[in-house]
């Protein structure tokens, strides 16, 4: 565990930075610093719990905001389902806790580090884990703490931090022309459903799933495996 907890460090100070300005936005919209700590504990998904903080804000669609979350984390399921020859040895509840503190940034350097040597396994994921959930707790909490004390953020433009913490993520997901119609239509759908004037959290999850829709059948199309 010690070698996975040492070797996410550096991808544990972005969780950090990111975490802070996610707390400092939260208590803006009247989030206490601990509901933002057991919520990172307990969800421990940046995208989730930013749809989150904004949809309890802005209304009180909380179905909503959990399909949303859930739409927003369906890659969770690919890569749990990556880990089966890693966890297939563990008991339940090691499991279980394994694929809680799995995130996209240890799950990547665990496979990453995997594919160098056989030897890493799941303590590696397990430690690297836990030192994100860690951090990522304390650093949402922090900047709830210090957020309560501060002036209304968005007057200094801070609330697009949220959308540019989205544009970075697209960004990386980015692999070429082949994702232009996919997304194409993704957006176009999300923006129809905000302009017919129904919550945000809804446009997300109808957005997100024209998306796969359309994936799946531009990859029939082509004679790809689904």
């Amino acid at each position: 565990m010690k070698q996975g907890a040492v070797a996410i460090l550096p991808l544990a100070i972005g969780a950090v930075i990111y975490g802070f300005a996610f707390g400092l936005l939260a208590a803006q919209t009247g989030f206490s610093w601990w509901s933002v700590g057991l919520m990172s504990v307990a969800v421990h998904a940046g995208s989730s719990q930013i749809v989150a903080v904004e949809q309890f804000s802005a209304s009180s669609a909380v179905l909503g905001a959990a399909l949303a979350g859930a739409a927003l984390n369906l890659r969770y399921i690919g890569i749990i389902a990556s880990l089966s020859e890693l966890l297939s040895s563990l008991p339940l509840k090691t499991k279980l806790l394994a694929i809680h503190v799995t995130g996209d940034e240890n799950w990547a350097l665990t496979m990453s580090e995997r594919a160098k040597s056989k030897d890493i396994g799941a303590s590696f994921l397990i430690g690297s884990g836990l030192t994100l959930i860690s951090v990522w707790t304390a650093s949402t909490a922090g900047g709830a703490l210090v957020g309560t004390a501060l002036p209304n953020l968005e007057q200094f433009g801070l609330g697009f931090a949220f959308t540019a913490a989205f544009i970075a993520m697209a960004r990386g997901l980015w692999k070429g022309y082949p994702n232009f119609m996919t997304w194409s239509f993704a957006f176009g759908v999300t923006t129809a459903v905000i302009w017919l004037g129904l919550p945000k959290a809804y446009a997300i999850v109808a957005g997100a799933f024209c998306g796969l829709a359309t994936s799946k059948f531009l990859r029939h199309r082509n004679g790809q495996k689904l």
